[in-house]
């Protein structure tokens, strides 16, 4: 049995009155979605969306970012899917406090990045995928399946603005390169691999290996670097020049951070 309570001012929580899902203990098939955007008709939408979705369950919805996070502590979700424009705690502060609280296991940003500040605070924030507002509705529900299964995920216009943002100021991106002396060559290899937008399944073709070999390395690599995710191995390779960002004109650069099966 779920109940379906009310969140005001009265509640604790400072956002317009909004729903939210207290589960009592069915069995967790589905993902489990807080959703966190600033537009009302917008999270209508996304919810409308979501919920068609056999395998994804809308356990709460929210306005505003610091909601997001007292609701997630109290819901745990697996995902909270967050607009970038959140007002109170801003969308990068929430991210911060949720993944270091453990309160969820990813988030998803979905919005139109107005800097390269905000994308790589969203990063280095900890969040596991960056949407744009543009996505197509079947490729938002491949992002939320993705990084619900521990994958990374851009949109190809992040990925490409990340990469030409690195390639204009590689000195002020370039840390000691001592970080990947612990690294294997394999493992080096395998990051450069990661980092050009390869799956782990493309990396095992590519090396002659087997798909599960492919992602231990991959996952030696995150480990040894302290990277949480896909994403922030793919910006510590071009940090440290590992793999050199391209330019405009040069052969199309990676679309997405993400892990095949």
């Amino acid at each position: 049995m779920e109940l379906t309570t009310p969140m005001s001012r009265a509640t604790g929580f400072p956002g317009e009155v909004l729903a939210f899902t207290r589960r009592t203990a069915p069995p967790r098939a589905a993902i489990q979605l807080l959703l966190a955007h600033e537009d009302g008709l917008a999270r209508a939408g996304l919810r409308a969306l979501l919920e068609r979705e056999a395998d994804v369950t809308v356990v709460g919805e929210v306005s505003r970012g610091d909601d997001a996070v007292a609701v997630a502590s109290e819901l745990r979700p697996d995902i909270v899917l967050m607009g970038l424009q959140l007002p109170g705690l801003d969308a990068l502060q929430a991210t911060r406090l949720l993944v270091a609280g453990g309160a969820c296991t990813q988030v998803l940003i979905l919005g139109s990045f107005g800097s390269d500040e905000e994308l790589f605070g969203a990063l280095h924030a900890g969040a596991s995928g960056f949407v744009v507002n543009e996505t197509k509705p079947a490729e938002l529900l491949n992002a939320v399946r993705s990084v619900s299964e521990g994958h990374a995920v851009l949109s190809p216009s992040v990925t490409r603005r990340l990469i030409d943002e690195l390639a204009s100021h590689p000195d002020r991106h370039r840390p000691i390169p001592e970080r990947l002396e612990e690294l294997t060559a394999r493992e080096r290899e395998v990051m450069g691999l990661v980092a050009m937008g390869f799956t782990n399944r493309e990396i095992a073709e590519r090396l002659v290996v087997s798909p599960a070999t492919a992602k231990t390395h991959v996952s030696r690599a995150m480990l040894k670097l302290h990277a949480r995710d896909r994403a922030q191995l793919v910006v510590l390779a071009y940090q440290t020049r590992l793999v050199e960002p391209r330019r405009t004109g040069d052969h199309p650069a990676p679309t997405t951070l993400r892990a095949a099966a």
